[in-house]
């Protein structure tokens, strides 16, 4: 396993990751197998790890075990984890506060069953809470010992460049990492993020390198897509295959294959061999749910992209293309009432009458 410096942090880990999100009752509820999968990474010589306290449900059930599959080897392994989803339905339980995160860390802490975490990521941009609030107990928490570094995950670009003037407007520490989407389908971040990333010297450990389940294989042009379980129960619009959008994905898929097809290798391979191709990538993910998955994505660890392979992505997904939309997106596009003034004052004119009608409805 090839082993990459996390940004500027000193710390080197794997150049794959592995992620625990399928660790748990909402993937793989057989704790065994999965620290089995955990000690098949590190013994394939993965050191890095990835997990959240909202993983595997609000009870933080993916750091239980990957706390106990770390039992006597947890100084092998870089061990990140994350805060900021609700861990129940008390309304100080989530988000990026001193108050919240000063819990959620102790919380984290004790079901991993170590002392320290490695990098502690704040899931989601949060914006009820200054930025300053939140860099200032994570700065403290690294002084305190509690962890050696910290970083963002899925934050726009224009977050991370007020997170990083923040900092050192208030003497605070900065992100030293982010946790961003990208895979063939998703490549919106070569845009901004990663450039700005490599400019910060900033560590990246990319997610999704299978395109929400695209990139597996078993989603094909003209076979029946279940809308009804997996991810396209949650995200229907993402799969239905009536949609324009989602004819290009499967023409993309269509012509992947054929391309993991002359190359020798699987569509997951290509997958995720395609995010450690770019130089700001220090690690890309894998959440495996099975150790079949597990044992997939690692036997296709030795296949390289040569610049052949990577101009026929290019023309099949153009650089900087997002088929998949994974972004986050701040409550100024999904709260309307941000976007929309009231109704007498939208119009140019101050003589604009409301109609009955809507009359009523301001009623």
């Amino acid at each position: 396993m090839r082993y990459r410096r996390l940004g500027g942090t000193g710390i080197e880990v794997s150049s794959y990751c592995l992620g625990a999100m399928m660790f748990g009752s909402e993937g793989n509820p057989d704790h065994d197998e999965c620290i089995g999968m955990i000690h098949t990474a590190l013994d394939a010589g993965i050191n890095f790890i990835d997990t959240a306290d909202a993983y595997g449900g609000d009870n933080g059930e993916s750091e239980e075990i990957v706390g106990a599959a770390l039992e006597g080897r947890r100084d092998e392994v870089v061990l990140a984890t994350k805060v900021h989803f609700p861990m129940s339905d008390r309304p100080n339980h989530q988000g990026n506060s001193r108050l919240w995160i000063t819990r959620a860390v102790e919380d984290s802490l004790r079901r991993l069953r170590t002392d320290r975490i490695d990098l502690y990521q704040v899931h989601r941009p949060d914006p009820h809470t200054d930025i300053e609030e939140t860099l200032s107990v994570l700065s403290d928490l690294v002084h305190q010992g509690k962890i050696r570094a910290f970083g963002c995950s899925t934050f726009p670009v224009e977050e991370i460049v007020e997170a990083h003037r923040a900092a050192a407007d208030h003497g605070l520490l900065r992100f030293r990492t982010e946790q961003p989407p990208y895979s063939i389908l998703t490549r919106g971040i070569e845009r901004t993020i990663l450039p700005l990333a490599h400019r910060y010297r900033m560590g990246v450990l990319t997610w999704g390198p299978l395109g929400w389940g695209f990139l597996t294989g078993r989603i094909r042009r003209g076979e029946a897509i279940d809308l009804t379980t997996g991810r396209a129960r949650h995200a229907p619009d993402r799969f239905n295959p009536d949609l324009p959008e989602n004819q290009r994905k499967l023409d993309a898929v269509e012509e992947l294959i054929t391309l993991a097809d002359e190359l020798g290798c699987t569509l997951p391979q290509l997958a995720v061999a395609f995010p450690l191709a770019h130089p700001a990538v220090s690690s890309v993910i894998l959440g495996p749910r099975t150790p079949e998955q597990l044992d997939g994505l690692l036997a296709g660890a030795e296949l390289t992209l040569d610049d052949a392979t990577l101009d026929r992505i290019d023309e099949i997904v153009p650089p900087g293309t997002d088929l998949i939309d994974l972004t986050w997106k701040p409550p100024s596009l999904t709260d309307p009432t941000l976007r929309r003034r009231p109704v007498p004052d939208r119009a140019a004119s101050k003589s604009n009458r409301l109609s009955p009608d809507q009359q009523r409805v301001q009623a």
